[in-house]
């Protein structure tokens, strides 16, 4: 019995293509952008989770609260190499990285561009290294002997920075004093990464008049020991050290945890925002699809007296009608979520070759492209539903004397 509601609904899709196709439309807009959302969501996130696995659950960040934004970007609190010290005797510390950070004017191939320049403690650039995923593509990394030298991001030689690529044994002019390339990092996937300039600390001090500041910590725990534990004995000594308690603290510390799972929270506000609009135009989609129900049960009252007349229940018509609204829906649902593939897999296009991240990626699980056209059915069912029952309802004999 089901098969043949089935086959009742396509047949009568088929008779009415141009409204059927009309009706489409705000079901299937609604469904690709909604695929689409989600997709990229599941994509970033996958994403970003991938980069902190290869971080490791080992190592976590100190950052000064008065800076806003990313280090070097400038706040009225800031680290020195003091408060390194301190974090470095810290029962449960490995060892510990710091950077400091400044823009500058850098010039090649007679072509200037403004971009952030990290300087790095030559003991700790190992673990600088590690925290950011970074390894050296081509020529080699500096070291406490490599002053006058930088290594570059991928983008300057492979993201056209400057017209001409720029290679190891290069020399860029920083603020005015020329600096040889001795190396250039592999692909991060972030452009702001992949355009990372580093010195020796030796040299950003000279370069930027910096003193003893420091932008950022990183910290990396002995095997065995428990992250948090280490985190908040680091917490006590510099609270102890800088003179500060819970009220006026004036850094903040960062688990790999903490980090992803303030970006999920972050995300799923997004994400649910996006949805929601997007649910506006799957509303109209519905309201539609109950039109074109309506329409059709005006349509067709003589056909449902005679189903009714040959021994057709209540229950009958009413499937034929919210099975057919929802063979709408899922028709809708397919159209959107192979224009939601198409379209997400241009921006994971744009994203890697114009923009220069692998973080904007397609996410396409079953269970996403099944939901989605599994809810454009139940749409549209729901939507049917209410001219489906006043059809059941209709009188037998006033159906048949309808003109």
């Amino acid at each position: 019995m089901i098969k043949d509601y089935f086959k009742l609904a396509i047949r009568n899709i088929r008779k009415r293509k141009l409204r059927s196709w009309l009706t489409l439309i705000g079901i299937f807009v609604s469904v690709a952008v909604i695929f689409i959302l989600i997709s990229l969501s599941l994509g970033l996130q996958g994403a970003i989770e991938e980069q902190f696995r290869q971080l490791g659950t080992d190592k976590f960040f100190i950052q000064p609260k008065g800076m806003a934004g990313a280090p070097g970007s400038g706040g009225a609190v800031s680290f020195s190499v003091a408060d390194v010290n301190v974090v470095e005797k810290v029962q449960g510390v490995k060892s510990v990285s710091y950077m400091v950070a400044g823009n500058a004017k850098v010039e090649f191939d007679n072509q200037v561009r403004y971009f952030m320049v990290a300087g790095i403690d030559s003991e700790g650039l190992d673990l600088y290294m590690e925290s950011g995923t970074m390894s050296i593509l081509e020529g080699k990394s500096i070291d406490d002997s490599s002053l006058g030298k930088v290594i570059i991001g991928w983008d300057y030689k492979f993201n056209k920075v400057y017209d001409k690529p720029v290679e190891a044994g290069d020399k860029l002019i920083l603020n005015g004093k020329e600096f040889k390339v001795k190396g250039i990092i592999d692909r991060i996937g972030n452009p702001q990464d992949d355009k990372n300039i580093i010195m020796t600390i030796e040299d950003f001090k000279l370069l930027f008049n910096s003193g003893d500041r420091v932008d950022y910590i990183i910290v990396q725990i002995e095997q065995g020991e428990d992250i948090k534990e280490v985190a908040q004995k680091v917490e006590d000594k510099l609270k102890k050290f800088r003179e500060v308690d819970d009220k006026n603290i004036d850094f903040t510390i960062s688990t790999p945890e903490e980090l992803l799972q303030s970006f999920g929270t972050i995300l799923v506000v997004i994400t649910a925002f996006l949805i929601s609009v997007a649910g506006i135009s799957l509303l109209v989609g519905a309201i539609g699809i109950a039109n074109t129900m309506y329409t059709s049960v005006l349509e067709r009252t003589k056909e449902i007296g005679v189903m009714k007349a040959i021994g057709a229940k209540n229950s009958d018509i009413l499937f034929i009608f919210v099975i057919e609204s929802g063979m709408i829906g899922m028709v809708g649902g397919i159209l959107g979520v192979l224009i939601g593939i198409f379209v997400v897999k241009i921006v994971e296009f744009i994203a890697i070759n114009q923009i220069g991240t692998t973080l904007l990626r397609a996410a396409l699980p079953s269970y996403l492209i099944l939901g989605c056209i599994f809810f454009a059915f139940i749409i549209g069912a729901l939507s049917g539903f209410f001219p489906a029952r006043q059809a059941s309802k209709t009188n037998t004999v006033d159906a048949l004397r309808y003109e």
